[in-house]
């Protein structure tokens, strides 16, 4: 079975062709968004540990799960006094996104298969407004996780490559100029098959 990386997941979700161009066809060019993603990232990518009262903090975790075949590093990993983790994931916007809660939910997972313990919640940490917003993994989220990596290990073992989508997504994305959305939605072969 194909190992699914956390962060194939958040690149599925965004759009599963750039999930293709990265984790298939293994490329990548950096733009204004990821470079702010990375700069912000430098504080919790360097493995650490720290204590707070009542917390054990571990920077930039490795993360497994044996079951599920999905491994990723963790941003920050607390421990709280009872032994219980709870996954904080850094993001550089300000807004609350499913595919954000998908990912920091994919972590929670792993962490209940290494720790062998429930994790009920965990938090997305958003950099533009310094502020923390918890999250609880509802069975709902839970289902919607494992359909997620479900779909992004098909994806992958398959060596699929999705048909290109020009919208807006396209004017965040890093592979514009390798993916050329505006041109295969130009220069697309009409289907012989396709009633006019």
């Amino acid at each position: 079975m194909q190992v699914v990386s956390l962060s194939a997941l958040q690149h599925y979700l965004f759009c599963p062709r750039q999930c293709a161009l990265i984790h298939v066809e293994q490329v990548w060019e950096d733009n204004l968004y990821t470079e702010r993603g990375n700069r912000q990232h430098q504080k919790v990518d360097v493995p650490r540990s720290e204590k707070r009262p009542g917390v054990r903090q571990e920077y930039a975790m490795p993360l497994w799960s044996e079951s599920l075949q999905l491994s990723g590093k963790g941003d920050l990993i607390e421990f709280l006094k009872d032994g219980t983790p709870y996954p904080v994931e850094h993001k550089v916007g300000r807004k609350l996104k499913l595919a954000d809660q998908i990912q920091l939910c994919a972590q929670a997972l792993c962490l209940e298969d290494m720790f062998q313990r429930p994790v009920p919640s965990g938090a997305l940490f958003y950099h533009s407004i310094r502020t923390r917003k918890e999250v609880e993994f509802t069975p709902e989220l839970r289902q919607l996780t494992l359909d997620t990596i479900d779909q992004t290990r098909n994806l992958l073992e398959n060596l699929l490559l999705p048909r290109a989508q020009y919208d807006e997504r396209c004017t965040h994305c890093s592979l514009i100029d390798l993916c050329l959305p505006e041109a295969h939605q130009v220069f697309e072969p009409e289907d012989p098959c396709k009633p006019s």
